[in-house]
């Protein structure tokens, strides 16, 4: 059984640049995507703070974010790492099913990651994901290289949006083989 702690809301700053952005983006008729709740049941509770110092995941969460942008389904996970790679042990296989048979359906499914240090944030397809866990899970290395992202899917603060995810769907679009 997996339990939370206080540990368990490291990267919830970017989470919530993304929910600021998902609601602009609402605002302005671009997409309507909602965050999904992990389900927790709690154990302990801080009644004067008001918080859950405690809990066990009721299930496997899939995905943090889910909807849809002008008639295409999106699902996607937010990540966030200090190091100069993406470490695959946060990525749970259940997770990269979810993300591949959405895909499988004709949606897009992919990772934001943002890489503290160099203050940057990247759209990783979920194939592109997929391909580094199989070869995690096959002995090769496990985590992925800053320098393994795709430059031409980086995601910027523009347009209004804090983390631009859009426009990095629309370069995916764009550039990747239908």
């Amino acid at each position: 059984m997996a339990y939370w702690n206080t540990r368990g809301l490291r990267g919830s700053a970017f989470e919530d640049l993304i929910d600021l952005t998902n609601r602009l983006y609402s605002q302005k008729g671009l997409a309507i995507i909602q965050k999904i709740p992990t389900p927790i049941t709690p154990i302990a509770v801080d009644n004067k703070a008001h918080t859950i110092t405690s809990a066990y995941f009721e299930k496997k969460s899939t995905v943090d974010f889910i909807g849809v942008a002008q008639g295409i389904a999106l699902c996607f996970d937010a990540k966030e790492t200090r190091q100069l790679n993406l470490p695959l042990r946060n990525i749970h296989e259940h997770q990269i099913e979810f993300m591949e048979n959405f895909r499988k359906q004709k949606g897009i499914s992919f990772l934001l990651v943002h890489f503290q240090t160099k203050g940057e944030m990247f759209l990783l397809p979920s194939e592109d994901l997929a391909k580094h866990y199989k070869s995690a899970s096959n002995g090769g290395r496990k985590s992925i290289p800053y320098a393994d992202f795709n430059p031409a899917l980086i995601v910027r603060n523009e347009g209004g949006f804090p983390v631009h995810y859009l426009a990095a769907i629309n370069a995916y679009l764009t550039n990747s083989p239908q």
